[in-house]
């Protein structure tokens, strides 16, 4: 919560102790606990002197509260949803995000001045980090499609461009009485719409609430006659307003909306963002005289005004962690919705697959793939594999997801049975394949939205300090080496994916071993062999007589993290200690092509894809700075689950549970099982 003066004098004295007398605060736990968090004590029963009472907005329940705060003389704080709340309305069950508290009135009540009201009239607005924050904030919530409800749909196509859009709400809603219109004023809106517009087609957006059949509209069918289109699918807002010359409501959101991507929309209401010079008011409102910018009008509604609520970690948090958090909780909507069959899934990853990607309806699982692909015709569903069970010929009529580890997994080895944290799902390949393109690849190319930069160094500095990396297993530290330049050898498993897809000449652990030999003749070569290697679960092992004529001191089972700081380079095929590395600033020489080569920030003796360095027409691709890829390969990739609150989550939560070791064990079962996977290690083929 900002601690800005003008901030709290906008709000207003809000007492500590709040009381209600709705069910709807009894209901909802999410409600409580964010005016908990908030320093409030929320309950039922007797105010006393100096206490509060609270209520929903203007909700037709307000009244109880109301005439318990006018009979006791007690302030009266109306809570209502921030203008980000959730994936589905409030009626569908979904808990907000964030929350306004107002102890001076509500902002779609125009009758009296609100504490909204108050931060944009009075509050200076001029300080240049808000401002890039709510520029950042426009932007990223215009890339990620995201509104205050976000059911909708971004592969639904809107009209052809050219339109006049006219918003519709739901009747009875407490934000068209209280912002000083009713329901004659729709009609006039859209006869307004049609005259001033006499050659445009003139499109009707019905309310999500309406389309879902959970209240009813002002417009209908019988509205949608001549040039009059009643648009009832769930499309993206932003596509829409993008593709409309004109915005016409009556105090819709997506009339705040409508200012964020640059319309002035003719406003037939008194809703909180008319009055500022953004907007065409029919019915201006005297007492708001101050003209403002959208940035302006944005870092007020949604970074100093709300309260935001991270569920994972249970805190009051920032606008841009509310963000993240929704963003990974849509993109888990977005890409589950329709349902899976997964397939080439081993039995003890089931249950973390079930609980990542099974969210919106459970996963069906089934072995064969001829099979499973049938089963997501019948249903309608996408198709799950495993990347490296994936077929050559995939089907080409359905989604099919290759799913794979993430690049922070776990405390602990997928050898001992450890549930990820993270896993990747790809629609076009897998990052290990250079020999197909990857979305990896595409996020890459991107680049990353605003803020994006900012973020991916935060992330990067908590890690590098932490220590954290893919597995993060309890190992000892790192050896004392020898004086001189020291290249780090990190061996791989040989019938790895990442091997048999990404190498060139060398693809042994022994090769890689002579090769940097070969390069770095003087210098002392720390190998690294790989944990499952090491085990005896894994092929790539090398003869110690061997080893001991090539590698000057073998690491074990020694912290890779620290290992990577002991030395000063890393000579790799394609091991993912090579990332470790180069986010550590360490120079990195590959002999495969692993995912973060080829885009300049390595020495590439391997046989990296063109595509990474120039465009089909030739011409050369900018090179991503290091952020850049951070950003792609531990923020936009992979998606992330919080075993503690069980829900998607940002990395961000993750590299907090990796640093609660406590939180994230594998259970006692799969902790058997995995030393009976040790001790029967010949017979690996028979479970991998």
């Amino acid at each position: 919560m900002p601690s800005d003066d003008t901030l709290a004098q906008a709000v207003g004295a809000i007492p500590r102790r709040l009381f209600y007398y709705n069910a709807g605060f009894l209901r909802q736990k999410r409600l409580r606990r964010i005016l908990t968090l908030a320093g409030h004590e929320v309950r039922l029963g007797r105010p006393q002197p100096g206490d509060g009472v609270c209520v929903w907005g203007h909700s037709p329940y307000a009244s109880r509260g109301e005439a318990v705060a006018v009979r006791m003389e007690l302030p009266l704080v109306r809570i209502e949803d921030a203008f980000l709340r959730s994936i589905r309305p409030g009626r569908l069950g979904d808990a907000p995000i964030g929350l306004m508290r107002d102890a001076q009135g509500v902002h779609y009540d125009s009758s009296t001045p609100s504490a909204l009201e108050t931060l944009l009239a009075r509050h200076p607005l001029d300080d240049s980090q808000l401002l890039t924050r709510a520029r950042d904030g426009i932007a990223r919530l215009r890339r990620l499609d995201m509104s205050k409800y976000n059911m909708h749909r971004s592969d639904i196509p809107v009209p052809a461009a050219g339109y006049v859009l006219v918003v519709d709400q739901t009747i009875g809603d407490a934000s068209i009485a209280h912002s000083g219109a009713n329901a004659g004023r729709f009609s006039e809106m859209l006869a307004t719409a049609i005259s001033e517009n006499p050659a445009a087609r003139i499109v009707i957006k019905a309310h999500p609430e309406t389309t879902l059949g959970l209240r009813k509209g002002h417009f209908g069918p019988s509205d949608a006659r001549d040039r009059v289109i009643l648009l009832t699918d769930p499309v993206s807002p932003w596509a829409l307003l993008e593709g409309a010359t004109a915005v016409y409501t009556v105090s819709s959101q997506l009339g705040f909306e409508a200012i964020l991507a640059g319309h002035r929309p003719r406003v037939f209401g008194q809703p909180f963002y008319a009055g500022w010079g953004l907007s065409a008011d029919a019915f201006p409102l005297p007492r708001r005289q101050r003209s403002l910018t959208r940035v302006q009008l944005f870092a007020a509604a949604m970074i100093l005004a709300p309260i935001w609520y991270d569920p994972c970690r249970d805190r009051l948090c920032s606008f841009e962690e509310a963000v993240d958090q929704l963003e990974a909780e849509l993109r888990a909507y977005r890409e589950d919705r329709a349902g899976h069959v997964a397939t080439a899934m081993r039995l003890w990853k089931r249950r973390r697959l079930q609980e990542v990607f099974g969210g919106e309806k459970p996963l069906i699982f089934q072995d064969n793939f001829t099979k499973a692909a049938a089963k997501a015709r019948s249903t309608g569903r996408g198709l799950l594999v495993w990347a490296g069970k994936a077929p050559a010929d995939s089907p080409k009529d359905l989604r099919l997801l290759r799913i794979e580890d993430g690049f922070l997994r776990s405390r602990g080895l997928g050898a001992d049975l450890v549930p990820p944290l993270s896993l990747v799902c790809d629609d076009l390949g897998i990052y290990y394949d250079p020999s197909h393109e990857s979305r990896l690849e595409r996020l890459v190319l991107a680049g990353p939205p605003p803020g994006g930069l900012e973020r991916g160094q935060k992330l990067l500095s908590r890690l590098v300090a932490g220590n954290l990396s893919k597995y993060n297993p309890t190992v000892a530290p790192a050896a004392a080496f020898p004086d001189g330049f020291k290249v780090l050898v990190p061996g791989q498993v040989e019938d790895d994916a990442s091997i048999l897809c990404g190498t060139g000449a060398v693809k042994t652990n022994l090769a890689l071993l002579q090769a940097a030999r070969a390069a770095y003749p003087a210098a002392q070569l720390i190998y690294k062999p790989h944990p499952d290697v090491e085990a005896g679960l894994r092929k790539g092992a090398i003869a110690a007589e061997v080893l001991a004529g090539l590698a000057d001191h073998v690491a074990g089972r020694a912290d890779p993290i620290a290992t990577i700081m002991a030395c000063d380079a890393v000579v790799t095929m394609t091991s993912l200690l090579g990332f470790e590395a180069l986010l550590r600033g360490k120079p990195v020489t590959c002999l495969g092509a692993p995912f973060y080569a080829g885009w300049g920030l390595t020495t590439d003796l391997g046989p990296t894809p063109e595509r990474r360095q120039r465009a089909p027409d030739g011409h050369p691709l900018p090179r991503p700075a290091l952020l850049a890829l951070v950003h792609a390969a531990l923020i936009a990739y992979p998606r992330y689950y919080d075993p503690v609150s069980r829900k998607p989550c940002p990395p961000e939560v993750v590299l907090d549970r990796l640093a609660q070791s406590s939180e994230i064990q594998a259970g006692v079962g799969l902790r058997l099982l995995a030393k009976l996977q040790g001790r029967f290690a010949t017979y690996a083929r028979f479970w991998r």
